[in-house]
């Protein structure tokens, strides 16, 4: 298996007509700068390939999105790497700006279709996620979350929404620069509600951004917020249960987002 920091081979840049002379990596990242590209590592063909596909026309005029670059011949992928046009700027912690950039992301990819690839994913998250959505049922460790899930899980209720494409980890990868529009990097489908994933903005944000019940009330206008929060916190709180290497300090951050949530059910 490749080494997570190993650099792009100049004929990888060379064939999605990157600028081999200037290579650096980016930081806190397994992804390369090559001229006006980022060159990143597949791991996973599937999700690469619809995600380049997903975002290549995916538009709006609030967003910068990075789009995908096919090499010369052609391909997404060359020698395990894709290309992605370069969007400046940092992660920071700009919760509304965030949840600004959610709610378009969604508007944006609504006739997505589901990726097929969805369905065999057998990953922590992908387990979580079902076990908040009723479609899975395992137990969950009490001392690491599982005994915050039972005593939210009796809320849920029917949730009207359309199901699409929709983004599981925007908080940690929307970038902004300035004045500039927020930049969307990559994607983390599931197939859920699109405003979910403005709901795991806030729960993340509110668990380990600093943010309190407010953020709750400023977005309260979205359609079934409750209830998506809800979702939202037991997924998060299903996959710390469940994750070996969950912190103490995580379970903190997500029981604090659990009493904000309780409270508005």
């Amino acid at each position: 298996m490749r080494s997570t920091l190993e650099r792009p081979p100049e004929r990888v840049c060379a064939a999605f007509g990157g600028d081999i002379g200037v290579v650096s990596a980016l930081p806190d990242s397994t992804a390369w700068r090559c001229g006006d590209l980022v060159l990143k590592p597949v791991s996973d063909r599937s999700r690469t390939l619809w995600t380049a596909r997903a975002l290549e026309h995916a538009e709006d005029p609030g967003l910068r999105i990075a789009k995908p670059v096919r090499a010369s011949d052609g391909r997404w992928i060359v020698g395990d790497w894709s290309a992605w046009r370069y969007v400046s700027g940092t992660a920071e912690n700009h919760v509304d700006g965030a949840m600004l950039a959610a709610v378009k992301l969604h508007r944006a990819t609504a006739d997505l279709p589901r990726p097929d690839f969805l369905s065999a994913r057998d990953d922590l998250d992908a387990v979580a996620d079902r076990i908040a959505w009723e479609e899975l049922d395992r137990p969950l460790d009490e001392a690491k979350g599982g005994r915050w899930f039972e005593v939210l899980a009796p809320s849920r209720r029917p949730i009207k929404l359309p199901l699409q494409v929709a983004h599981g980890e925007l908080l940690a990868g929307v970038l902004f620069d300035g004045d500039a529009a927020p930049g969307i990097v990559d994607f983390v489908p599931y197939f859920r509600p699109g405003e979910w994933g403005a709901a795991i903005v806030a729960v993340d944000a509110m668990a380990w951004g600093g943010a309190t019940g407010e953020l709750l009330d400023r977005w309260a206008h979205l359609p079934e917020w409750p209830q998506l929060l809800l979702r939202a916190v037991l997924f998060r709180l299903a996959a710390n249960a469940l994750n070996p290497r969950s912190t103490g300090a995580a379970l903190d951050g997500l029981r604090a987002a659990a009493r904000e949530v309780s409270a508005i059910l």
